[in-house]
């Protein structure tokens, strides 16, 4: 397998990572079979899919991980990639305070981290013990350590993992406002399409092979989607949202008003 850069230096007019015809197998098991994608710069795409349908494999031939048995990985030249992993174990006996861990990964200053949980609304984590916060915490404070690369491209495996469902949908609005914001491109695993629809441009259906693709609302109605999920799936997918005349902090519960 091939892993190079694009000629063109200039990231706003072309793919930052594109991926060519990528096959795997493991062993006698064909995992992902003639695989296609692009990202753009603030563009997010979705991999969906059953599990092992191949997604999380995909994934690690792009970030360079394994290697492909065959195809091209193509990057913009000096592409910067920050990762946020599905999960990770922190021994509970470690001492380890969330601006310390984040600080082991990126080498940032107390400044940039102290900024990056500020824009995460999760300033009030940064002398907390890594290993007593909340599922939801943890979730964005890994989004912090893969914010702290300043990176051109945001690949997140299932981000939302472990958090209800309000708290996945505010999750989701916030990568999509950090991509609008950042232009960063995101490619970003989930499974389920109805939670990511309003936060995603492009949607690739992956089950070993790209069984469909698009925007969220045609892939939603595609034949293939509705073989992997069901007639069900379609009719979930609007989104709960509501608007209230107040804020909630990270744990849920109503913020005090500021008072001029």
């Amino acid at each position: 397998m091939k892993n190079s850069n694009l000629d063109s230096p200039d990231l706003a007019n072309s793919d930052l990572v594109k991926a060519e015809s990528i096959c795997k197998n493991f062993g006698d098991r064909r995992v992902l079979e003639d695989i296609n994608l692009s990202i753009k710069p603030g563009q997010i795409v979705t991999l969906i899919g059953p599990n092992g349908a191949g997604k999380t494999t995909l994934v690690r031939i792009i970030l360079g991980l394994i290697k492909a048995d065959s195809g091209t990985i193509l990057q913009a030249p000096s592409l910067n990639i920050g990762y946020m992993p599905q999960k990770v174990h922190v021994e509970p006996t470690m001492p380890l305070t969330v601006a310390r861990f984040l600080k082991l990964a990126n080498k940032n200053s107390d400044q940039n981290i102290n900024a990056t949980l500020q824009e995460l609304n999760i300033a009030h984590l940064e002398k907390q013990q890594l290993s007593i916060i909340s599922g939801g915490e943890l979730q964005r404070v890994l989004l912090a350590r893969a914010l702290l690369r300043s990176p051109q491209l945001l690949v997140l495996d299932e981000p939302a993992q472990g958090i209800d469902l309000s708290g996945q949908a505010e999750l989701y609005q916030l990568i999509s406002e950090i991509s609008t914001q950042k232009q960063c491109g995101v490619l970003m695993i989930s499974h389920d399409l109805h939670l990511v629809m309003s936060a995603t441009d492009e949607v690739i259906c992956l089950n070993h092979h790209v069984c469909c693709h698009g925007k969220p609302e045609h892939v939603s109605t595609d034949p293939a989607y509705l073989d992997l999920f069901g007639a069900s799936a379609s009719q979930n997918l609007a989104i709960y949202t509501h608007h209230h005349n107040h804020e909630h902090d990270i744990t849920g519960k109503i913020r005090a008003p500021e008072h001029d």
